[in-house]
């Protein structure tokens, strides 16, 4: 430290007109110089410094507003976007609850059909089992009809004899002309 003031002062005692020399004392030139060099640098690099502020700042500067923009017309995509999946999701409710109901009026259809159809079946067979025992009796019928006519007609032959024959023929026709003059 004391070599440092020790230059200072020792500048006092250099004469106007002397040598133009390097002085080789390291600690006592280089915080001169370095004085200078700022000095300099301060005095013409304050502009050029300045300016290069000065153009990043407004790169910077610009750089925000695109982002800014760039975000509004993100904002407005994603706002159109939100719009869109409310919407679509609504009508894929309504598909679901209109499918819902499409579905259970179609399995009442289908129940009904099959309840009508099992009635129109339930119908068809009473009726066959109708039009069977009709059958069956008239068959029956017709079988007994024929054993009692075979049976009677085997009483009658035993019993009647050509006489009573003849008179029973005779009794019967006076029994259908007495009921002709009944009518006429």
């Amino acid at each position: 430290m004391k070599n440092i003031t020790d230059s200072f002062v020792s500048l006092g005692y250099w004469s106007s007109a002397g040598s133009f020399g390097f002085n080789t004392d390291i600690l006592a030139t280089n915080p001169i110089n370095l004085s200078v060099v700022l000095g300099v640098l301060i005095f013409f690099g304050k502009g050029v410094l300045s300016d290069l502020l000065d153009n990043r700042k407004q790169k910077i500067l610009n750089t925000i507003r695109n982002l800014e923009e760039l975000r509004g017309g993100a904002i407005e995509q994603l706002e159109k976007a939100r719009a869109r999946l409310r919407k679509v999701e609504i009508e894929a409710d309504q598909f679901r609850v209109n499918g819902y109901s499409e579905i259970e009026r179609e399995k009442l259809n289908l129940i009904n059909s099959t309840y009508k159809t099992l009635e129109q079946l339930e119908n068809y067979k009473n009726e066959t089992i109708h039009f069977e025992q009709q059958r069956a009796i008239n068959q029956v019928r017709q079988r007994v009809f024929q054993q009692a006519l075979q049976g009677a007609l085997g009483i009658l032959n035993r019993c009647l004899t050509n006489d009573l024959h003849l008179r029973n023929i005779r009794a019967n026709i006076g029994m259908f002309g007495a009921m002709k003059e009944i009518t006429d």
